[in-house]
């Protein structure tokens, strides 16, 4: 091993002074949260021990997993190729888990949380093997159990990876977080590399570059993972000593796997070629050329990562590791560059090669393998004295002229490029900037002297522009490549210069390729919809300038500005590979450069509540609105694609507006977080555009811009062609739904102030009840225009109560309960007036039309319209006193904690601290019905007193009308009542219909709705089924079936009353005696009747009976031990 000063600096790892291996390793305050006390000793044992252990080994310290980055850079892709694989059962299956997993890990039962993770993970794979199709879409069945336990091996590397976030498994068990963290390391190269070209190979198909697919995945997992990482969990403080050199065992890895993974990076490429194209791999010198490429690269790769330590575990002798690299990277080099020239430059460049053979061989050959000898030596650092220095400089020049005189350079002018390779040289090895700058000069003569000696005369009309105008962008481009490495050596006043530049080699990118993937038609010789640029290229060339990018920002070379120009712009390049837009690039990167400087270029200041100016803020929301404006000829053909056809303008506004809010979210999150109005207005600019995405209100024709392209997307005939003129339903009240949820959110965010000024507050009321009125009226009632008034003054009633009963004011009190009785007046005007007037309109019409008035189909027709229209009514009624109903509740329950507060805090203050908990609790129980009969008498004072009963009527008018609607929908279901009698859950306590309703007996009414109501639907089955269950009358004979199964049935039901009885007694007293045997004496006569019986309410009674008998039991017993451990 080298020393650390002499090791690169990527290969030292950072070696932390302040370390300690005696840390005590169990000092996790959640450790011992969830152990019961029965095990406390065992738990002291046990972490004694482990502490003991840890003592021996100090090498090992608990702390997070350092390599998540790389590890989420390999599975992550592979667990979304498995999820596409095995479609919904397998998503359904992790989202359940998952879900249970973190509602028992958010509980603290770290265990759970754990073992619920596996548990899904492995229900997850027996869902994926029964949901794929892995075993018939390979032709071989032993490919497809090799495919099938790949994708069983990544879904345990995934659980190992997830094993390893829990830290008290580190505290446990050291030596199995240290044994998980190597088999990841040594696993994924392995299963990634194999999912990648797999997922690969799916998409562009199996060819010959199938095999190079996976030798740079491979290349790539092995720098990620096999070189020599200090282990997470491992300390560190050892290396200060033996001159800094980190001990073998502190790395992940040991010898043995890293020899497995370095024979897979070598040979595994090579075998994947042969075993896909064995049939053709010696049919010509192309295809052996393939097998040497595809075995010397990844050698000659793993030479190179030997400099990072790659090889430690072969020898630890520098000079015997530097005499490997360069014997063996010789003899892989040589025979690299013969392997390219054969199935690369002469096949595919041939015909730039102006030198006849065999010279052309002999000149290809030196220029390749000079420049790849010379640039090995530079790797290795062999050019350090003045001998190398003088070998490398004649090289250079043999190789620049040789270069030039292949691509048939005038040999006239050989001289220049020799010069040219002499300057590089005198750059290289003796850091002269002016040297560079000449060789840039003289090298940018040869670039454009080479393209306008070959494409500078076909005259071709390339991607939307002239092929001269092009080999102008692309010359310009190369020259600003070359210039930019001497600006980064400039002193650090001319750093802007390389910030220039970069920028504007990004801008000539991103035209070019814009151009070359956007417009790729050719109009030469008839070829149309040629593939000039292939998306890869796109990728590659992002990944590379955002690498350069961060790199340079690193070595301080650019500022935080460059870094956020060039970030965006690269990254909107990637844009081209999802949409079509022929503007797409520059939409992305205005909107990227809007949005991101909240990310990007305050990040390095003080970290204050706010590193934002207010001006700073809105100027930077007022340029995302701006850029998203821009952006609306790209949404617009995103939604296009997404539905199918144009969208409207108003779900084209409303996703402009949702996206301005998203874009707005780094501002308010990270520089305003403290400031409560951003987040509100946030909140709803974001609302505001998600009601226009649900609604798709008309916009008026000065609001919509219709651009070329979006007049040109919705000049289409093909829906009228094909489905012809339809009536569209008026969309306008849309836009006043619209408003009354923007009052209630303005309000809602405290925008309104409504809460401090009472006629603001009532201006709001009445224009909410308006606005829902004039809505619900025209929405859903627009036949009967009569009812119009009604439904508007029985909104706007609604608003007024609702919003003075949240916020009253000093004369509301008074005037709400006149409010609520004109509102309960108007249900039954309004739902027999909407019969009466749709009866008499349809009359009328049958009548101007000369129908029949007496028509049967006619009449039916009318009934069903004004049965639908009274289903709507009870329904908005049933709304109205549902939140008329909850706001009360809410209103009482609100004083009712004000009143346990304040006698909580006045027994607090009178001594009460020194009484024993449990004994405390039971006097709070005691002063409920106190503490409520204060609540009203202290309503009584406010003039509030109504309420309660309000509240009440509210309830079971709300009650009754979901019980009607139940009849009208499902025919009187008795499962309804389930979900209907928590309803009454919202009764209150008052002074005159409820006098004795508490807190206590909250529950009764929703046990007794629900025995009566299955009680009273059985006697109605009996009776339907006796007398229409055959019988033209009531003829039922003693003795005869309808007669047996009356009495039958009704002894059954009134078997099941018993227990019903002493249940619903129970719920309102809550006593009874330990040894009362009665309720467990119910139960066979339950289920007598779930057994016997033909009624199904009557079976349900049964089974509810046998429940609450259980119940009731278990609830007297716990209260019976409870007292018991009080006494």
């Amino acid at each position: 091993m080298f020393p650390p000063e002499l090791q690169p600096r990527l290969f030292r790892p950072h070696i932390s002074s302040t370390s300690s291996s005696n840390e005590p390793a169990s000092s996790s305050p959640n450790y011992t949260l969830h152990m019961s006390p029965g095990s406390t000793r065992n738990s002291i044992d046990r972490r004694t021990n482990a502490a003991t252990s840890r003592s021996n080994n100090s090498r090992f310290t608990p702390s997070s997993f350092a390599y998540n980055g790389r590890i989420a850079l390999a599975l992550v892709p592979c667990a979304a190729f498995l999820l596409d694989l095995g479609g919904a059962p397998v998503i359904a299956t992790l989202t359940v888990g998952l879900l249970i997993s973190y509602i028992v890990d958010s509980l603290d039962v770290k265990l759970g949380a754990f073992l619920g993770i596996w548990m899904t993970l492995i229900t997850a794979q027996i869902a994926f093997f029964f949901s794929s199709s892995l075993l018939s879409s390979f032709n071989s069945l032993p490919l497809g159990l090799l495919a099938a336990f790949l994708c069983a091996e990544t879904t345990f590397l995934i659980g190992c990876w997830t094993s390893l976030q829990f830290k008290w498994l580190q505290l446990e068990n050291p030596s199995i977080v240290v044994a998980l963290e190597r088999l990841l390391f040594a696993c994924v190269p392995f299963t990634a590399s194999s999912f990648f070209a797999w997922a690969t190979i799916s998409a562009v198909g199996m060819n010959n570059s199938s095999s190079y697919y996976f030798l740079v995945f491979a290349c790539v997992l092995y720098w990620l993972f096999a070189i020599p990482r200090v282990s997470s969990f491992k300390s560190k403080q050892e290396a200060k000593y033996h001159g800094g050199e980190i001990p073998d065992d502190s790395y992940i890895l040991g010898p043995l796997e890293s020899c497995f993974l370095s024979l897979n990076l070598i040979f595994m490429p090579l075998l994947f070629h042969v075993a896909s194209h064995y049939s053709v791999m010696f049919s010509s010198a192309a295809s052996v050329s393939d097998l040497l490429l595809l075995f010397f690269i990844p050698f000659l790769f793993q030479l190179y990562a030997s400099t990072r330590g790659g090889l430690w575990w072969v020898t630890k002798d520098s000079h015997q590791l530097q005499s490997i690299r360069i014997v063996n990277g010789a003899i892989a080099m040589v025979l690299i560059v013969i392997c390219l020239e054969i199935r690369v430059v002469f096949r595919s460049f041939g015909k730039y090669i102006q030198v006849p053979p065999p010279l052309n061989y002999l000149l290809v050959t030196t220029t390749m393998l000079g420049g790849a000898a010379g640039a090995g030596a530079s790797v290795l650092g062999m050019i350090s004295g003045g001998l190398s220095s003088a070998f490398f400089t004649a090289l250079a020049v043999i190789v620049s002229s040789a270069g030039a005189i292949v691509v048939g350079f005038p040999l006239l002018f050989t001289p220049l490029p020799a010069v040219a390779g002499l300057y590089f040289a005198r750059f290289f090895t003796k850091k002269s900037v002016p040297s560079y700058f000449a060789f840039v000069a003289l090298g940018s003569l040869m670039v454009i002297w080479f393209v306008m000696h070959n494409y500078w005369d076909l005259n071709i009309w390339l991607a939307g522009m002239f092929l001269k105008s092009f080999c102008k962008l692309i010359v310009a481009n190369i020259i600003i490549a070359m210039v930019i490495p001497g600006l980064v050596l400039l002193p650090s006043k001319f750093h802007f210069l390389t910030e220039a530049g970069m920028v504007a080699h990004a801008l000539l990118l991103c035209y070019i390729e814009d151009r070359f993937f956007n417009y790729s038609t050719i109009y030469h010789y008839g070829m149309e919809d040629d593939v000039m640029y292939p998306s890869y290229m796109v990728i590659l060339t992002t990944l590379v300038g955002l690498a350069v990018v961060r790199r340079l920002f690193a070595d301080q070379r650019i500022g935080s500005k460059a870094v956020w120009i060039l970030t965006c712009l690269y990254s909107a390049k990637l844009a081209m590979l999802f949409l079509s837009s022929k503007s797409v690039v520059w939409v992305s990167a205005a909107l990227l450069l809007a949005v991101s400087p909240p990310l990007l270029l305050y990040k390095e200041k003080s970290k204050s509540a706010s590193k934002m100016k207010p001006w700073q803020g809105y100027a930077h929301a007022v340029v995302v609105a701006i850029s998203v404006w821009f952006c609306r000829e790209t949404i617009f053909d995103a939604l296009q694609w997404w539905n199918g056809r144009p969208p409207s303008d108003g779900l084209l506004l409303g996703f402009c507006i949702v996206l301005i809010g998203l874009a707005c979210i780094p501002i308010v999150a990270l520089h305003f977080s403290h400031v409560l109005a951003a987040k509100r207005s946030l909140v709803l600019v974001v609302a505001t555009g998600c009601m226009f995405i649900l609604m798709q209100p008309p916009m008026p024709m000065t609001w919509s811009y219709h651009s070329e392209m979006i007049k040109a997307a919705r000049q289409s005939a093909d829906d009228i062609s094909i489905y012809g003129f339809m009536a569209s339903k008026p969309t306008w009240p849309s836009w006043l739904l619209i408003m009354a949820l923007l009052l209630i959110l303005a309000a809602a965010t405290s925008l309104v102030p409504i809460k401090y000024v009472v006629e603001l507050r009532a201006f709001y009321s009445v224009a909410m009840g308006l606005a829902l009125g004039v809505y619900i009226s025209a929405e859903f009632f627009l036949q009967a225009a009569v009812l119009h008034a009604l439904i508007v003054i029985t909104m706007v009633c609604a608003s007024v109560f609702v919003i003075f009963t949240h916020f009253p004011s000093a004369s509301s009190t008074k005037l709400l309960p006149w409010v609520f009785a004109l509102l309960v007046a108007l249900f039954p005007v309004t739902y027999l007036l909407e019969g009466q007037v749709r009866i008499k309109n349809d009359l009328g019409d049958n009548a101007a039309w000369g129908w029949d008035a007496r028509e049967e189909d006619k009449k039916v027709t009318a009934m069903l319209a004004i049965e639908g229209a009274r289903t709507s009514l009870l329904g908005l009624y049933a709304a109205i006193f549902m939140l008329i109903a909850l706001l009360i509740k809410f209103e009482l329950t609100s004083l009712l904690r004000e009143k346990v507060s304040e006698t909580g805090q006045s027994k607090t203050q009178g001594g009460a601290r020194g009484m024993f908990p449990t004994r405390t609790r039971l006097m709070q129980q005691r002063r409920a019905t106190s503490i409520q009969s204060f609540a009203i008498e202290k309503m009584s004072e406010e003039g509030a007193a109504w309420m309660p009963a309000v509240g009440n009527v509210a309830t079971i008018v709300c009650f009754a009308i979901c019980l009607i609607l139940n009849i009208h929908i499902s025919g009187g279901s008795s499962q309804a009542i389930f979900f209907l009698a928590p309803i009454l859950l919202l009764l209150n306590q008052d002074s005159d219909l409820l006098s004795g309703f508490g807190d206590k007996q909250r529950y009764f009414p929703v046990t007794l709705a629900i025995s009566t109501y299955l009680a009273l639907s059985s006697l109605y089955v009996v009776w339907e089924e006796v007398w229409f269950g055959g019988n033209t009358g009531w003829g039922v004979e003693i003795g005869g079936r309808e007669w047996f199964f009356a009495v039958k049935n009704l002894a059954l039901l009134i078997l099941t009353a018993p227990g019903h009885i002493i249940f619903n007694r129970y719920v309102w007293s809550y006593s009874t005696k330990n040894s009362d045997p009665s309720p467990m004496l119910t139960v066979p006569l339950s289920f007598a009747a779930v057994v016997i019986t033909d009624v199904f309410q009557v079976r349900l009674l049964g089974v509810l009976g046998i429940v609450y008998s259980v119940a009731q039991y278990v609830i007297s017993r716990q209260q019976h031990m409870k007292g018991m451990r009080y006494i």
